[in-house]
């Protein structure tokens, strides 16, 4: 199912939003190449491109704006989480898919340590690019795309591979652990268990009645791994007018399951779960919190069949609960999610 679009403006002519980043189709937001703005800082529409706007970049200033744009929104959304949950900044995963080495390398010259792929080959190809390698040591991939068993093998192979974050099956589970033994790692690979919390048959997961029982297999038989948290999809086009979106209630009360039936602390346990229409919803889970649909962060649509059109940045954000308050790099201090 494919969301509506993000609708900044009514019509060409109307004033442009108030954002450095653009609105687009599936609630994505573009930075688009070579301009949007003109040297007087207008904004204009998107050629041919109904409702998206495109917000242009001053030359030599790279991604930097966009991130401490994005980084803002997310310290002020972690400020108006209630008593009760983690004191933690979120972590910020820039999901790079579709994009070349020279945006990664960008963004990682600002600060950005984190990012997320869909697909197994395109990782591979990407983290092993000699550029990448070379000049982005401390870089962290995330696979978040569905992973099949017989690309296991080809995803153990990338280079600084970080997190998995869809692991949706035991059987999925002991796959990944046998192939990451055999690499010889000295440390675990770290994964998150992703849950199912819509029920649509199009999105990938364990439904949550099984996710307590998925956690203690990952935690007891699968020792070359480490269990770091929970992820969802959930479900698109939630109107947050009516509240909390549900999907991230159901996976908030899936981690207090979790951790009362296997006795694990639940600042440990992290939650990757929220997208660009609603991460501040998924930072701050609470009823109190006022819309900010109008708000925008740096974003690309998680559908596959929705490709940006060559935009400067299209990223698709996550938010992962983390205890750890590590900077991500110089720039940018922010880390972790909700």
């Amino acid at each position: 199912m494919t969301p509506r679009p993000s609708q900044h403006g009514a019509a060409a002519g109307t004033p442009a939003p108030p954002s450095p980043l653009a609105g687009g189709r599936d609630g994505a937001l573009r930075l688009a190449a070579g301009g949007g703005r003109s040297a007087a800082g207008v904004w204009r529409k998107a050629a041919g491109r109904p409702g998206m706007w495109r917000a242009g970049m001053a030359a030599g200033e790279g991604l930097g704006p966009a991130l401490r744009a994005v980084t803002e929104r997310v310290q002020q959304a972690a400020a108006r989480r209630p008593q009760g949950l983690p004191d933690v900044q979120p972590r910020l995963v820039a999901v790079s898919k579709t994009k070349p080495a020279e945006m990664v390398m960008d963004a990682y010259s600002h600060g950005q340590r984190s990012f997320g792929e869909n697909y197994v080959q395109e990782l591979l190809e990407k983290a092993s690019d000699s550029r990448i390698l070379s000049s982005c040591p401390e870089i962290k991939w995330h696979f978040i795309g569905h992973l099949q068993k017989n690309n296991v093998n080809k995803l153990i192979a990338v280079p600084n591979l970080f997190m998995l974050e869809t692991v949706d099956s035991v059987k999925l589970a002991d796959r990944v652990n046998s192939s990451w033994q055999k690499k010889g790692s000295p440390q675990r690979l770290k994964v998150m268990v992703q849950v199912n919390t819509s029920g649509e048959d199009s999105k990938h997961g364990l439904p949550p009645r099984d996710t307590a029982a998925a956690v203690e297999h990952v935690i007891n038989k699968c020792p070359s791994l480490e269990f770091v948290g929970l992820m969802t999809i959930g479900s698109v086009g939630h109107d947050l007018s009516k509240g909390p979106n549900p999907d991230f209630q159901v996976l908030l009360s899936l981690r207090q399951e979790v951790c009362e039936k296997l006795n694990l602390p639940i600042e440990k346990v992290e939650l990757s779960m929220g997208m660009s229409t609603d991460f501040q919803h998924a930072v701050s889970p609470a009823p109190f919190c006022a819309p900010l649909r109008s708000q925008a962060t740096l974003s690309s649509s998680r559908h596959p069949g929705v490709q940006p059109r060559r935009p400067l940045l299209g990223w698709r954000s996550r938010w992962c609960c983390s205890t750890k308050n590590s900077s991500p790099g110089p720039g940018i201090p922010f880390r972790g999610s909700e």
